[in-house]
């Protein structure tokens, strides 16, 4: 995907910078959401599956390093912190939260849109090798054993589908982030795939159908986004999510 495609959350209170950070991105092709403060940041972030956010470390609620530390136990989104503290004790702490890059204001156009591009495309160049999941997960009781693809809760075989076993497999191994459809079908289905769609739809309805109040997880529906795997007691405080399929 190319960088001005590329979907950006700016996480900031300060309307006049927001606006103008939001000005400039889009003007060179970025779609950007802007959120207020740092429960909401992190709802979107959840929810919305941006491939950049640009995060205030001083927020409203919950504040950037708490926001930071959140999407760093759900996910891997790329993270540039925005912030007038320029200490070093800041710049390391945010650094070992997992932010990407780090961004003192008053900053320049140029320089923002220089980091955002290099982070990018280091987080592509990443991905660009898929990562190896673990041959055997246990979650509580529930186990997947890729090496047998065998799916076991209390010691029991559950029976899947190849096409379940792949879904599911892929779900836990990415879980707690949100896949479109489309990115459900390009990872378990594969390029070739000329079907529906909606067999995404049908193959998490039979997961929840054969796993409901038997598993230690769920797959919530993202409404307009897609799917995403929370292990019990993870899922987001007000997510705009559900349940049932979309």
């Amino acid at each position: 995907m190319r960088e001005e495609m590329s979907r950006i959350l700016m996480i900031e209170d300060d309307e006049g910078i927001s606006d103008l950070v939001r000005y400039n991105l889009e003007a060179v092709g970025y779609t950007v959401q802007v959120a207020r403060e740092g429960n909401s940041g992190l709802r979107m972030a959840r929810t919305g599956a941006p491939d950049l956010v640009l995060l205030d470390l001083m927020l409203p609620g919950m504040d950037g390093v708490e926001v930071c530390r959140q999407l760093r136990r759900g996910g891997s989104v790329p993270v540039i912190m925005l912030t007038a503290r320029d200490s070093e004790v800041d710049r390391v702490l945010g650094l070992e939260l997992g932010a990407d890059d780090y961004v003192t204001k008053p900053f320049s156009m140029r320089e923002l849109l220089a980091r955002i591009t290099a982070v990018l495309r280091r987080s592509r160049e990443g991905k660009s090798a898929p990562p190896t999941l673990p041959e055997r997960e246990t979650i509580a009781e529930f186990v997947i054993d890729r090496a047998a693809r065998r799916v076991l809760i209390d010691g029991a075989e559950v029976r899947v589908t190849l096409r379940e076993f792949d879904l599911l497999s892929f779900l836990i191994g990415h879980r707690g982030r949100v896949h479109t459809r489309d990115a459900l079908i390009q990872n378990v289905w594969g390029p070739d795939f000329g079907g529906d769609q909606k067999t995404v739809d049908v193959h998490i309805r039979w997961l929840r159908e054969k796993f409901a109040d038997r598993s230690p997880f769920q797959i919530v529906t993202v409404r307009g986004v897609g799917y995403r795997l929370d292990l019990a007691g993870e899922a987001v405080p007000g997510s705009a999510s559900q349940s049932s399929a979309s």
